[in-house]
């Protein structure tokens, strides 16, 4: 405090000198250079985007992984209209909203992330508030609402692909085995709606506790699946507890050969072919021939593949550097990111619906050991119907 009370007294004593008192005309505020911190653009005009994402924590290899591939599409699509800037929103709720503050108070016009639907939940409170659109890369469809997009590809749609294509081959009746969870109970009653839909009929539905002798209710779904007419089962379960389940089914009399499996993305993994009980199974994801380039490119820029979710951030830094040209400055408006169109990303066609979720082109992929073969191209655009 001294100095400034020094200066305060020199001030004062140089003022006292004059040989008699003028007014003073207020001088005019000096002219900005250019935008400043806080600003949606920066001083050379560019747009400014946070990515969310967890680069801290058990999760933070994929949180990298997924900045990379940001920064790769930066470059690649040679994104000149945009800032962006990422953001560390760790893998909780609190540590998402604090990134969240920290990208509101810079300016940026669109959100990109987080990863976690948890996380994206307790932003929707903020956004209802301060209108900034939000991207988000979790697959949880509960977290979808106007403003707040879920980008991952979702398992509710994969199911519905699946089930459509079967039914298409002539498959009327279908049963599924789930872990007793959340997403085992949403795969079966999307699994029961499609079904119907179709025409077809669910004959028998058994979960499963994680831990738990799955034997027990694989027997169960043997016993009630008995009877004539080609079966469809759905497994939406990841490996290596897929392997388990497909060793226990086998042991009490469902013969894989002899039954149509499906599955979901889950199944969409290096390596799923190494058991010859699923060969011939079929599950919806995005077509891995799109995503090859991306995954090339991607090893020759960071020496290493990329994490499986590092498309999803790479589509939406595409999709932020197609609206940043839309007009001066970017159109982040929820009315520009909703286009019925959709966009084309490495994952497929997409597009992002007003109600937050996203609709995704999947194809249906045979597993034929170590080859993935799609028996059902993924469509090239949409029509004006919702399908999902």
């Amino acid at each position: 405090m001294r100095p400034l009370l020094a200066l305060a007294t020199i001030a004062f004593l140089l003022g006292a000198c004059t040989e008699s008192p003028q007014r003073s005309t207020p001088l005019p505020p000096p002219k900005p250079t250019g935008p400043v911190a806080g600003s949606p653009t920066t001083a050379s005009g560019k747009a400014r985007i946070a990515l969310l994402l967890p680069l801290s924590g058990r999760s933070a290899a994929i949180g990298q992984s997924m900045q990379q591939a940001a920064e790769l599409a930066l470059f690649n699509t040679g994104a000149k209209e945009l800032a962006l800037a990422a953001y560390d929103a760790g893998e909780s709720g609190d540590a998402t909203i604090q990134a969240y503050k920290r990208a509101q108070a810079d300016g940026c016009a669109l959100i990109l992330g987080p990863l976690f639907g948890a996380s994206a939940t307790a932003l929707a409170p903020l956004r209802r508030t301060d209108h900034t659109n939000i991207i988000s890369f979790s697959n949880d469809e509960s977290v979808a609402q106007p403003g707040l997009w879920v980008m991952g590809i979702a398992a509710p749609p994969q199911v519905r692909r699946v089930v459509d294509y079967t039914a298409s081959t002539g498959i009327k009746r279908f049963a599924v085995l789930s872990p007793r969870s959340t997403y085992g109970e949403q795969m079966a009653r999307t699994l029961e709606s499609r079904v119907a839909t179709r025409g077809g009929t669910v004959v028998a539905s058994e979960s499963y506790d994680e831990g738990s002798d799955i034997s027990i209710a694989a027997k169960r779904l043997a016993d009630a699946t008995r009877g004539e007419g080609k079966l469809a089962i759905l497994l939406p379960i990841a490996p290596p507890r897929l392997n388990t389940v497909l060793a226990s089914l086998s042991a009490n009399g469902v013969d894989p050969k002899s039954v149509q499996l499906i599955g979901t993305g889950v199944w969409d993994v290096p390596g799923i072919g190494s058991d010859p009980l699923l060969r011939g199974a079929w599950y919806a994801a995005p077509d891995p021939a799109l995503r090859a380039d991306f995954e090339r490119k991607y090893v020759a820029t960071y020496g290493r593949p990329p994490h499986r979710l590092a498309t999803l951030a790479y589509d939406a830094v595409s999709l932020a550097a197609q609206l940043a040209r839309l007009k001066p400055g970017g159109d982040f408006s929820a009315e520009a990111i909703a286009n019925p169109n959709g966009w084309s990303g490495v994952d497929g066609v997409f597009r992002l619906l007003p109600d937050g979720r996203t609709e995704r082109a999947l194809a249906v992929i045979e597993v034929q050991g170590d080859r993935r073969v799609v028996v059902s191209p993924a469509p090239s655009g949409f029509t004006s119907a919702q399908t999902n």
